[in-house]
């Protein structure tokens, strides 16, 4: 296009003029608004932007594919590398070891030397070595270069290597556990004994509230206070009823309990004392309870009978209130022993009689004094005055930590006399032999124990 037909063409010229749309075409009679179609570089951006945006979905989905392989290589990595650690800590060996195998390869390696020496040497004079392929015979075994120490694989930052087994801090006893355990038991002992599910025989004994409660606080003052010793325990029978006799001392009867826990505690078979109490016991409101429930019953032949032919351990102290009464100046001096009324039952139910010597109960209480009056007018057997009580008031009833110690004596076999049951001459002198066998017993023991109140 030349220049004069150009510029009549531009908007400024005087022929220049406006292009006019062609008329709407009527439809139906009618004029239509004119709808100009849209340019087609309208639509193209939004075809390129929806293009533009399924392609970077694309990319983002393949880049999230190789990153989870990527993550899948790195954990198979570090389970390798926790492999080779292990391996590395079951084959590593001390440091003594490693210079023995050190030694042992420069061992080997010199005598290869000293071989490749001689070969050269014979090969120089004309000899060749012969193989075992050219004698005929079978040749040596080549030594075997001692296997040095693998060298400790280089831990992954990253990754944590696990510990050898002799790395590993040894377990220790986690005393929540333990006292969980405690309180489990004691909400289960409490459910037994609310739900009555528990046994208790003909005389009332309860086994386990005395092995539950009653023993464990009696092993406070057996085995903390007191330091109790038992001697002989292998003379109490392991299975059957027998008849435990031994003196009685202390104001209170705390020797008949430390006798009850020393054989429950070092008998191999644990076994229970039945003892044999007073009336006077049994009239008290709530220690007759305890006492019942502890395995004592009434102090009379037929009980008595009846427990050892069961086969239970019988305990019976024939001094009563004589022995527990006397004062601190008559000591370790054993009193009457009544009519022997406990022979009596052990010749009928033919049950081997322990005699039982405890020396430590008369220091607990010295009775220094015993006022009668005041005792009837209470009515008790003896009313005490000890260094400590009543002067003290409730304080005095605290026993002093005295030595004890116990001795089972040899037990006196009652079988073969069975049929003198019944004879006032046997019984008193079978009486008599375990008096005299219970006061060598304590004679002994005293010279065991020279301090009353050492170690």
């Amino acid at each position: 296009m030349s220049n004069d037909d150009f510029h009549p063409a531009l908007p400024g010229n005087a022929e220049f003029a406006l292009p006019q749309a062609p008329a709407p075409k009527p439809v139906n009679g009618k004029r239509p608004i004119p709808m100009p179609d849209p340019p087609p570089a309208a639509r193209r951006p939004r075809r390129a932007a929806a293009a533009e945006r399924a392609e970077v979905a694309a990319e983002l989905t393949a880049d999230k594919g190789e990153l989870a392989a990527d993550k899948t290589e790195v954990a198979a990595d570090k389970g390798e590398l926790a492999a080779e650690n292990a391996e590395v800590a079951e084959s590593a060996i001390s440091p003594a070891e490693a210079a023995e195998v050190t030694e042992a390869a420069d061992a080997a390696e010199a005598a290869e030397v000293t071989d490749a020496a001689e070969v050269a040497k014979t090969g120089e004079a004309g000899q060749p070595a012969k193989t075992g392929a050219d004698t005929g015979t079978a040749t040596s075994a080549p030594r075997r270069r001692a296997r040095k120490p693998a060298p400790k694989a280089q831990a992954d930052p990253g990754v944590t290597p696990a510990p050898s087994p002799a790395e590993q801090p040894e377990a220790t006893p986690d005393t929540v556990d333990i006292w969980d355990q405690r309180v489990a038991r004691g909400l289960a002992f409490l459910r037994r004994r609310l739900a009555g599910a528990y046994e208790v025989d003909d005389f009332g004994f309860d086994p386990e509230l005395t092995d539950t409660v009653f023993h464990p606080m009696l092993r406070v003052l057996y085995r903390d206070w007191f330091r109790t010793e038992v001697f002989g325990i292998e003379n109490v029978p392991e299975t059957g009823g027998g008849l435990i006799v031994g003196n009685h001392s202390g104001t209170l009867a705390l020797d008949a309990l430390m006798l009850t826990t020393a054989l429950h505690d070092q008998h191999p078979r644990e076994r229970h004392l039945r003892l044999l109490g007073a009336d006077l016991v049994f009239r008290m409101p709530v220690l007759s309870e305890l006492a019942r429930k502890a395995g004592a019953t009434v102090a009379c032949n037929p009980d008595a009978e009846r427990l050892m032919s069961d086969g239970e351990l019988v305990g019976v102290f024939p001094e009563g209130f004589k022995g527990i009464g006397k004062r601190f100046s008559e000591r370790y001096k054993l009193q009457r022993f009544g009519r022997g009324g406990f022979v009596s039952a052990a010749l009928r139910t033919g049950t081997p009689i322990v005699p039982v010597a405890i020396v430590g109960a008369e220091e607990i209480y010295p009775i220094l004094a015993d006022l009668k009056p005041l005792a009837r007018l209470l009515g008790l057997p003896y009313f005490p005055v000890t260094p400590t009580f009543p002067w003290l008031g409730p304080l005095g009833l605290v026993p002093l930590p005295s030595k004890w110690l116990i001795q089972f004596c040899e037990p006196i076999p009652t079988s073969h006399l069975t049929e003198y049951a019944d004879d006032p001459l046997v019984v008193y002198n079978l009486a008599d032999q375990v008096r005299e066998t219970i006061q060598a017993a304590l004679h002994s023991l005293l010279e065991k124990r020279p301090d009353p109140f050492g170690p």
